[in-house]
């Protein structure tokens, strides 16, 4: 069968390959469609498999919001370069609209979107764009009101840093300001109660060592304590950090006069934790270049 220009353009439509990559599937596969399609997927899924091992630390982070429920969800890429593609936008959209109807990450992976799972879609994209990419969480909040903010945006509903805050009530420029506050401070909890207790453990024993090495008496040393960890509290606790859209108020008392209780808040940022190897920029260019 003879490898006409318009199967080439059809199967490239179909699954994104390059050119010479269709024509050469066509023809091994002697002008059939579907197993050239199967082909591609196969070569594909190689290909994404053999840049899997790269380090993911750029990309972007999503939001989207349904009624009283909130998603946040990270998708990693290999280089900014990508986060900036719309073609990659795209999908973080997608992934995030599918996430409102997924109780945890696996779920979110197996989801349907568009007649592929999240996963298939991820992998085909890798093969596609040519980097390795990543789904690497997700957080939902619900309440009464969920509000999100998106610093540093790339494009409607994400960017580098995604925040969700639950109200008690309806209140959308209040709900924005804590998100925003949220998004710069970055909280450790949103009170006391909720705290990691290893994290106050850790600081404790920190500040007690300090307390002790000035040689003042145990009752003393207890005092100093107590009054260095309420400092402690109200610095990395939420309700109790002092607002930045007015720093003569904590964020609590700023939602008492506001007329709504803060019920809880997620912040994700892109590539937070991960271990990123650092090039300059030529090089991250050239090895954008070589795919």
């Amino acid at each position: 069968m003879a490898i006409t220009a318009a199967l080439v353009k059809e199967l490239r439509d179909k699954t994104g390959a390059g050119m010479m990559d269709a024509k050469k599937a066509l023809t091994e596969n002697g002008g059939d469609m579907e197993a050239a399609v199967d082909w591609l997927r196969t070569k594909g899924l190689a290909k994404a498999a053999k840049k899997s091992g790269r380090t993911a630390a750029e990309g972007l982070v999503a939001v989207a919001v349904d009624g009283g429920k909130g998603v946040a969800v990270e998708v990693n890429s290999e280089t900014d370069f990508v986060a900036k593609n719309a073609e990659f936008q795209s999908m973080v959209k997608a992934i995030s609209a599918a996430a409102l109807n997924a109780s945890d990450i696996e779920a979110l992976k197996a989801a349907d979107l568009g007649g592929k799972t999240v996963e298939a879609t991820l992998t085909d994209k890798i093969a596609t764009i040519g980097e390795n990419m990543t789904l690497r969480r997700m957080a939902s909040l619900e309440g009464a009101s969920v509000v999100s903010y998106v610093h540093n945006a790339a494009a409607d509903g994400m960017g580098k840093i995604g925040v969700l805050v639950a109200l008690s009530a309806e209140n959308e420029a209040f709900g924005r300001q804590v998100a925003m506050h949220v998004a710069a401070i970055n909280p450790a909890s949103l009170s006391e109660a909720d705290i990691d207790q290893a994290l106050v453990e850790r600081e404790k024993a920190v500040l007690t060592e300090q307390a002790r090495e000035s040689g003042k008496p145990e009752n003393i040393i207890e005092n100093m304590i107590k009054g260095r960890m309420k400092k402690f509290f109200s610095e990395v606790t939420l309700l109790n950090q002092a607002f930045v859209i007015n720093p003569d108020l904590t964020v609590g008392a700023a939602a008492k006069e506001a007329g709504v209780e803060i019920t809880g808040f997620v912040r994700i940022e892109v590539g937070e934790g991960i271990e990123k190897v650092e090039e300059d920029f030529a090089a991250e260019v050239a090895k954008a270049a070589q795919g």
